[in-house]
Parts: C-alpha cells; sequence; structure tokens
C-alpha cells in the first residue's frame, strides 16, 4: 500500500507544475467554507473557482461497478472536500470579479508543493476546462487529465463518464440554435 502512495505522490509530481506564489494574498482554506461543486466553494459571500478545473456538473451521471447511477457532481464534491480537509490547501485570487473569484491552490504533500487542480484532474475527479474555442485553459491540465484517462483513474474507470466541458459545449449549441 506504501508503495501505491509513493507513486501516486511521484506521478502528481511529476505532472503538477511547481506552484509559485504569485501572489502575496494567498490566504487559507479553513474555517467556514462551503463546498457548492467540485471546483467551487464560498467563505461567507466570497465565491471562489479552481482556475483551470471543470468538476462533474451535479445531476449528470455515471454507472458504477455494480451498475448502479452515481451523481458525478457529488463525487467530484466528495474528492474536493476529502483534499481540503487532508491538504488544507492555500489559494490565491488571480482573476477577481464580483461574483466570482478564480483561484490558484497549492497543498504540500509528502514535502512537496502541488498544485490542488493537478492534483484532482490527475486523480480523476475533475478535468480540464475548456475555453470557448473548445482549448484547454491551462494546457499542463489537459496533459494530467490525459494520463488520468489513459491510467483510467477515479471517474474515468467508468464507461459511461462524459467530459462535463463537453456537455456544456453542447447545450451551450443547442441553446444558441433555438435562440433566434
Amino acid at each position: 500500500m506504501m508503495r501505491g502512495a509513493s507513486i501516486l505522490a511521484a506521478t502528481i509530481a511529476i505532472i503538477a507544475s511547481p506552484c509559485a506564489a504569485a501572489s502575496s494574498e494567498f490566504f487559507s482554506l479553513s474555517g467556514d467554507m462551503t463546498l457548492e461543486s467540485g471546483d467551487t466553494w464560498s467563505i461567507g459571500a466570497k465565491r471562489y473557482r479552481l482556475y483551470g478545473v471543470q468538476s462533474c456538473i451535479r445531476g449528470t451521471s455515471y454507472t458504477d461497478r455494480r451498475g448502479s447511477k452515481q451523481d458525478c457532481g457529488d463525487a467530484s464534491l466528495a474528492v474536493l472536500a476529502a483534499f481540503m480537509q487532508d491538504t488544507r490547501p492555500s489559494c490565491a485570487p488571480i482573476v477577481p470579479d464580483a461574483d466570482l473569484t478564480y483561484a490558484v491552490c497549492y497543498a504540500t504533500v509528502a514535502g512537496q508543493r502541488l498544485d490542488l487542480g493537478t492534483m484532482l484532474i490527475s486523480e480523476g475527479f475533475g478535468f480540464a476546462a475548456l475555453d470557448p474555442s473548445g482549448l484547454p485553459i491551462n494546457p499542463a491540465y489537459a496533459v494530467a487529465e490525459q494520463h488520468a484517462r489513459a491510467r483510467k483513474a477515479g471517474l474515468w474507470q467508468f464507461p459511461d463518464v462524459q467530459h462535463p466541458s463537453l456537455l456544456i459545449g453542447r447545450a451551450s449549441g443547442a441553446d444558441q440554435r433555438r435562440s433566434p
């Protein structure tokens, strides 16, 4: 079991780009925090989202090994909650907005400073967010996602899991076709 944990930490360390302190505004994720999804949380009236990360959308499903439908968004949220509880990450706002502030977060695992988004994506419980043209917002996250998918990590082990950014894109395209 210890060997598996070492391999996991090494894989995340290799895939994760070094997370340098880009802002002096880092804050710790502890205390009163409400998780909204596998990529979004609020502290008081302020909402945050991991920059470049897309979690499963709540209400979408996958079929587990027993043949039961499970909520994909709940799975993403549970893993984010576990990572936050276990690693106590620090975050920095990078794209502030009145309604939602995008942030980058890092955690220290086995003495290594790791990007929280990369950790979620590498473990198969987060996805690389795509821009409106369908390109990854963070190319390093796309690489981590490809590795997770190839290893069938996390949600990728279930053949009916759909990339949430593709679902969002399809819904957006359908909305555009319906509008006059």
